[in-house]
């Protein structure tokens, strides 16, 4: 029996052996039709989920895959994300050639995924390990991302209480970190309601949509969550949080700088909300995280990870420094030139 894909939040499948595969591409079959993709698509779709968990299954140690679906401006497609702890790749580029193979097999596997992927992207380190993110679409793929996040339930639950959520609106670019309190359905409901009300809000700076938040969800057992806003125009990112969410801008060649959230559970209470303003020059990140992501990750010892996509970069953090036994919420954000 294999699971469904069952909400945009997706589903992740532990990858230990070969067996695992045929049930990731069965799902991400059923999940292109679930998404009207055309049966050409869907047959491409098979081929790279196949792909990804059979290389994680021969290569890969501690190997995970998440499943699904990725919406923009009215389209859908589907997301497959593969993350390891190793043994990594010299030579992402070249590992991706056909021909190009270090088990004697064909050395076709990463050449296919590429091919058949509407949109690649993926970073490895001899030694730490390799994440792999594709994404499949009827038609050209949409513009890249200026932010992404993953989340992942901890151990034996089906469901996160953690969340994210990327908005523009009005020319304000925003995004959402949010941890429900606990785990479980319970948390995930509170996480849920912050996010629907996040993307329904009306245009503000983060500390009056924080408010908004608080207000929404008081019939929730309540979140810890924080809201960030780049300004390219002023160099400037705007910042408001409450409770246990970390968030750092990182900037090449210089040491991380901490943001500052007050202290406060959001539905519940009254808390005080403050903004803060951070400068933000063009190539700086935005790292956002829950605390089921230890803070001890350093971008600096993961060469060229700074020029991968936002969604590589979250997985790479995630697979090192997210706990089991905690949901993890991942987002990153880069400065647009």
């Amino acid at each position: 029996m294999t699971a469904d894909v069952v909400s945009d939040h997706g589903l992740w499948f532990r990858v230990e052996n070969g067996g695992t595969t045929s049930g990731v591409r069965r799902a991400a079959e059923r999940l292109g039709r679930q998404l009207e993709l055309s049966e050409r698509r869907i047959a491409d779709l098979a081929i790279v989920t196949a792909e990804l968990a059979s290389n994680l299954a021969k290569h890969a140690h501690e190997g995970t895959l998440l499943l699904r679906p990725v919406r923009r401006g009215g389209r859908a497609g589907v997301e497959a994300v593969a993350v390891d702890a190793g043994p990594g790749m010299p030579d992402l580029a070249l590992s991706s050639v056909d021909g190009h193979s270090t088990t004697g097999t064909l050395g076709i596997g990463l050449g296919a995924i590429v091919r058949q992927a509407s949109w690649f992207d993926g970073y490895s380190l001899p030694g730490r390990g390799t994440v792999l993110a594709v994404q499949v679409w009827d038609g050209p793929p949409p513009e890249p991302d200026w932010a992404a996040g993953l989340t992942r339930p901890i151990t034996g639950e089906q469901v996160s209480g953690d969340g994210y959520a990327v908005r523009v609106v009005d020319g304000r670019r925003q995004v959402l970190v949010c941890d429900g309190l606990g785990h479980g359905p319970l948390a995930a409901i509170a996480t849920e309601a912050a996010v629907t009300a996040f993307r329904a809000a009306p245009a503000g700076p983060p500390a009056t949509v924080v408010q908004h938040l608080h207000r929404a969800i008081s019939h929730t057992r309540g979140a810890a969550l924080a809201v960030a806003e780049p300004d390219p125009a002023s160099g400037l990112l705007r910042y408001a949080g409450l409770g246990n969410i970390a968030a750092m801008i990182v900037v090449a060649g210089e040491r991380r700088r901490g943001l500052v959230s007050l202290p406060g559970i959001a539905g519940h209470q009254r808390p005080g909300v403050r903004e803060y303003d951070y400068p933000f020059p063009p190539g700086a990140t935005l790292v956002m995280h829950s605390d089921g992501v230890v803070d001890r990750w350093d971008l600096a010892d993961h060469p060229g990870l700074a020029r991968r996509s936002p969604l590589v970069a979250a997985a790479v953090l995630l697979g090192e420094a997210g706990i089991r036994r905690d949901d993890a919420c991942v987002l990153v954000a880069r400065a647009l030139p």
